[in-house]
């Protein structure tokens, strides 16, 4: 089957012909250029192609999900009979469906192909920049790549939906040594429609990196107080991650969820507000496609303070019956403040710039803990050095209510834009 739609639309009737009630399948084509720099030097341009079918089908309310990597018509039945074996020895469960009929649509997104000359001239310019401007640092590993993805989704509802995306990730690795003294590992990342920009000025690369030489003098803090924290754009991600966990299908059905009575209610201090953009034009690295077989929308989470979606696939909100979330989650933009990032910083008494964020899975309390990596200490309105690792500590629920301050500074690393975020009432620990 040369055709990948004929592949999809294969799997759908296997699943049929199996036995199965209800079906679907989505099938996953990438294909990754990639151009790596390995200790100061380009030392490899590879491509690799991966393939992945999913497929998944429900007899009697019980569902059974198989994934292989072939695409032969001989796998792709042997896989449609193992998934009604999966099906038949599984739980019923009313909640299980598939997507209901939907208009066919095909989504499209980014270049086609990479050049790969212009990778390697980008590549190179960025490897001289760091050499001229950084000589303290050293390149650990750094990849540059284009990655194509053609995904279609299928199912016996008569759904067909499918999309094509190009984008180019960058990579760096790296950390900095000055005689015996050496910084903490870091790293950044970044998406990209096209290579129209030095590497160097995309997301916030030059500032990491600037920041990992001054890391070498970092210092270390002694004691604890409870202050607040300056969360970066490359550590705000993580957080609303944790948020939205808390949005998701596990906890909500479980109902230990801290936020599952919230819906419409104030969750957060009203400057903030959180949006999922699958769709905005702003981004290289979105989705079109749901994991649950919808066209995806934006949609809003936290609009000024106040709860306005759960993240829950269409089992989810079969389970609770709650409203099925527009998306898959991801793609965050955090709407900007008032406050320049100066009078941000200015306004702590004491407290942490959270560069980088170490920690485990919060409670089902929402408290959190973890390492503060990369980071510097604040007082008195100013930061004052760069410390070396300490723990912060508090409770998700907390954070959000004290939060104290957005910048009208935003950072857009091509799958997420985001600001800096002042949060009050953490706890700091030092040695």
């Amino acid at each position: 089957m040369k055709d990948r739609a004929d592949v999809a639309a294969f799997s759908l009737e296997a699943l049929k012909k199996a036995g199965l009630e209800k079906s679907e399948c989505t099938l996953r084509y990438a294909r990754r250029d990639e151009l790596n720099l390995d200790s100061g030097e380009i030392s490899l341009l590879r491509t690799t192609d991966d393939v992945s079918l999913a497929m998944t089908g429900i007899v009697n309310d019980s569902e059974g999900s198989i994934s292989i990597n072939k695409t032969d018509r001989e796998s792709i039945s042997d896989a449609a009979a193992r998934t009604l074996e999966m099906a038949v020895s599984s739980e019923p469960d009313a909640a299980n469906d598939i997507s209901p009929n939907q208009p066919v649509r095909e989504f499209e997104k980014g270049p086609e192909a990479p050049d790969l000359d212009l990778m390697y001239e980008r590549m190179r310019g960025f490897l001289e920049f760091t050499r001229e401007k950084y000589p303290s640092l050293i390149l650990e590993q750094v990849i540059l790549d284009f990655t194509r993805v053609s995904k279609y989704y299928m199912n016996s509802n008569g759904v067909d939906l499918r999309s094509r995306r190009g984008w180019y990730s960058f990579t760096p690795m790296f950390t900095s040594k000055e005689g015996r003294e050496t910084s903490s590992f870091n790293y950044a990342g970044v998406s990209m429609s096209d290579l129209a920009e030095d590497l160097r000025k995309c997301g916030t690369i030059d500032t990491l990196m600037s920041q990992s030489t001054e890391q070498v003098r970092s210092m270390e803090f002694s004691g604890k107080f409870m202050g607040d924290i300056i969360i970066t754009p490359d550590c705000l991600d993580d957080f609303i991650q944790l948020t939205c966990m808390y949005l998701s299908d596990y906890p909500m059905i479980k109902g230990t969820s801290i936020f599952r009575d919230s819906l419409d209610s104030r969750i957060a201090d009203p400057c903030l507000t959180i949006r999922c953009m699958p769709l905005s034009e702003k981004m290289a690295s979105t989705y079109f496609l749901t994991d649950d077989g919808f066209a995806a929308e934006n949609s809003t989470i936290i609009e000024k303070g106040i709860l306005k979606s759960f993240l829950l696939s269409l089992y989810g909100s079969n389970k609770t019956g709650k409203a099925r979330a527009l998306n898959s989650g991801g793609a965050f933009v955090v709407e900007p403040g008032e406050q320049s990032l100066e009078d941000i910083v200015s306004s702590v008494k004491r407290g942490v710039m959270l560069c980088r964020f170490s920690g485990g899975m919060p409670s089902e309390g929402g408290d959190f803990s973890g390492v503060a990596k990369n980071s510097y200490y604040i007082e008195d309105g100013r930061i004052r050095y760069p410390v070396k690792e300490i723990m912060i500590s508090g409770n998700i629920r907390s954070l959000l209510m004290n939060i104290r301050g957005v910048s009208r500074e935003s950072v857009n690393f091509g799958y997420s834009i985001l600001p800096w975020v002042r949060a009050g009432e953490v706890a700091v620990f030092g040695k």
